[in-house]
């Protein structure tokens, strides 16, 4: 039923993208918006082009001289005058000519499209990811990092490969098709109308039974990757298929799914025929009848073709020919470009933070936290409070834990503090002043975070410290990472500070990214920190050390610490223990033992585990 819901959803969303199309129409307009800074190298490409296509169809005319003329050994090879199209030599010569400036003017508009194209797409790029990396929070939650990585890898190869070639193309054919019509019509409009009659009609069907047998191979790759994936599925969980006694139920899965692939791969292989024989039969038909029509019309004392003239008519009906039969593929991929374009300007077009969070005041950051009544929703659930009528109040310099079970809302305080999201209802204030008047950026370089799943960069360990500050100085890493008890395994690797951590920092231990990234927050040298369960993944030996260098920390600054090991949290001057979004006990330490409610009670549990 979901499914079914969701594709409904889906038809009713495609019916309103049909019932306003101005509005992609003006998303689309926007990839000329960078095309204008090089709209004048753009316009003399155009030029070339015009004059490449323009003497791609001289070619016919002249080779028809060629193939008509007749030989006469007594004449001079080289008669005076060079114009006189007569002579095979000239015309052969005048072929080369043209040959050679064609390939100039082409040279020019391949390099200049190309030279443009690029510039326009290097500032796409940049305008794509600028957007993106601002975008709220929210817009990540509710588009999936693949299709926006796709979005700027593969959306703008496909406008880069229209913008270079495949505008171009388009344009050259259907010049091509209309100056093909109109020098056959010159050259015999009887023939004309026959080869009009014939040849694209055929060409068209062609192009369309090659569609449909494209449709057809395309299904049954889908149907081939299903079997894969059953198959694979079936091996990689071999211990669940026997424990559960399913080899036959995967076996029908599997058989059900191959049968559909041998029925599709029939019909396919049925119209395959269809195809070859109306190539065979239908098309070389009509380019036989056509042939023959005009050698017919080149019989007689008066003759309606000269045989120059039918070598013209011949030649042009090929190229003609070609370029019909190209349309097709070329305006596909001119869609596709469309619909690549309109993607990226739903994010280039959208609001990002900046636009979204108009606060301005850059008041010195000292620490003071307040929550006063919070409200919270996330925007994809509004229905489900995180946070319920929350309040709390954090001195400057002071340490606040929080506890709880999972969803309990500890997290999205946080999310809150950073301006991630705006609240529903009631204040989040920092020295007094509510965080959405706050400049975004100023408050978040006052601010930093040691979350419990560290992300490092791929890069070195120096670059990765340096993320807190990115101008600081060596001595200042080299001091944050001896604050951070980093500096003695970072000094037992042969490239010290310049080692490769690896894509994501595969390449390091738990314990050494969480003292990294202390060493990130500590040469950012924040007025707020927050402890998002630094310690909770680690062992003892680690925890140890990463505890020290949070101790160094946490001096002097106001610290909100996430916590699973309550252990780490006995001098905190407040805990709060949160459940479905409510505070339920607040106090030290000493306070909640003494009230012998769920914090107690999760103190001691967590002892008898040890």
């Amino acid at each position: 039923m979901y499914q079914i819901k969701r594709m409904s959803e889906g038809t009713k969303d495609h019916e309103k993208k049909e019932k306003v199309p101005n509005k992609s129409i003006f998303r689309l307009s926007g990839i000329f918006h960078y095309l204008r800074p090089y709209a004048f190298m753009y316009f003399i490409g155009w030029i070339f082009l015009v004059l490449s296509t323009s003497a791609g169809l001289v070619f016919p005319y002249l080779m028809g001289k060629l193939l008509g003329t007749t030989v006469n050994p007594s004449s001079p090879s080289m008669p005076s005058g060079f114009l006189d199209l007569n002579n095979v030599t000239n015309v052969a010569i005048a072929l080369f000519v043209l040959f050679g400036v064609q390939a100039l003017f082409s040279f020019f508009r391949v390099v200049i499209f190309n030279n443009v194209t690029e510039n326009s797409l290097r500032d796409l790029r940049n305008d794509a990811f600028s957007k993106m990396i601002f975008m709220p929070m929210d817009f990540f939650n509710t588009n999936k990092v693949g299709e926006l990585t796709s979005r700027v890898s593969s959306d703008i190869t496909q406008i880069q490969e229209t913008l270079r070639t495949t505008i171009a193309e388009f344009f050259r054919q259907i010049v091509i098709i209309v100056g093909g019509i109109s020098f056959l019509f010159f050259i015999s409009w009887k023939l004309a109308l026959i080869m009009l009659a014939t040849v694209p009609v055929m060409a068209l069907i062609a192009v369309f039974f090659g569609r449909y047998i494209r449709r057809l191979s395309k299904e049954a790759q889908n149907f081939s990757a299903q079997s894969n994936a059953i198959v694979e599925e079936a091996l990689t969980g071999i211990a669940n298929v026997k424990a559960f006694t399913n080899e036959y139920f995967n076996i029908k899965r599997f058989s059900k799914n191959t049968q559909e692939l041998r029925d599709l791969n029939v019909r396919s292989g049925v119209w395959r025929g269809l195809f070859v024989s109306f190539i065979i039969f239908c098309l070389f038909g009509a380019i036989v009848f056509i042939v023959w029509q005009g050698l017919l019309m080149t019989q007689g004392t008066n003759p309606e073709l000269s045989k120059e003239g039918f070598y013209q008519f011949v030649l042009f009906t090929i190229m003609m020919g070609a370029s019909v039969g190209s349309l097709p593929d070329l305006y596909a991929s001119i869609q596709k470009a469309i619909g690549a374009t309109e993607n990226l300007m739903e994010i280039i077009n959208g609001k990002s933070e900046l636009e979204l969070h108009t606060g301005k005041q850059k008041n010195e950051v000292k620490g003071q936290i307040e929550f006063e009544s919070v409200r919270f929703s996330y925007p994809q659930r509004k229905d489900m409070d995180v946070l319920n009528s929350i309040s709390f109040k954090i001195e400057r310099n002071q340490t606040l834990a929080i506890v709880g079970a999972s969803g309990a809302g500890k997290t999205t305080i946080t999310n809150l503090l950073f301006g991630f999201y705006a609240v529903d209802e009631g204040r989040v204030l920092i020295d007094g002043v509510n965080v959405s008047d706050y400049d975004l950026n100023h408050l978040r370089e006052n601010m930093a975070i040691v979350p419990q799943d560290v992300l490092l960069f791929s890069g070195s360990i120096m670059e990765n410290i340096r993320f807190g500050l990115t101008d600081a100085t060596n001595d200042q890493v080299i001091t944050a990472a001896k604050l951070a008890n980093a500096w003695e395994f970072i000094e037992s690797f042969p490239e010290g500070l310049q080692t490769e951590v690896g894509d994501r920092g595969i390449q390091l231990s738990g314990g050494q990214k969480q003292r990294i990234a202390i060493a990130r927050a500590l040469l950012k040298n924040p007025s707020i920190l927050i402890l998002d369960e630094a310690t909770s993944a680690l062992d003892s030996e680690s925890e140890k050390l990463v505890q020290d260098a949070l101790s160094n920390l946490m001096k002097d600054r106001t610290s909100l610490v996430i916590a699973h090991r309550l252990a780490t949290i006995r001098k905190a001057d407040k805990i709060l223990v949160m459940q479905n979004g409510v505070i339920e006990e607040a106090g030290t330490h000493q306070e909640l033992m003494d009230l012998k409610g769920n914090y107690a009670n999760l103190v001691s549990l967590q002892l008898l585990d040890s």
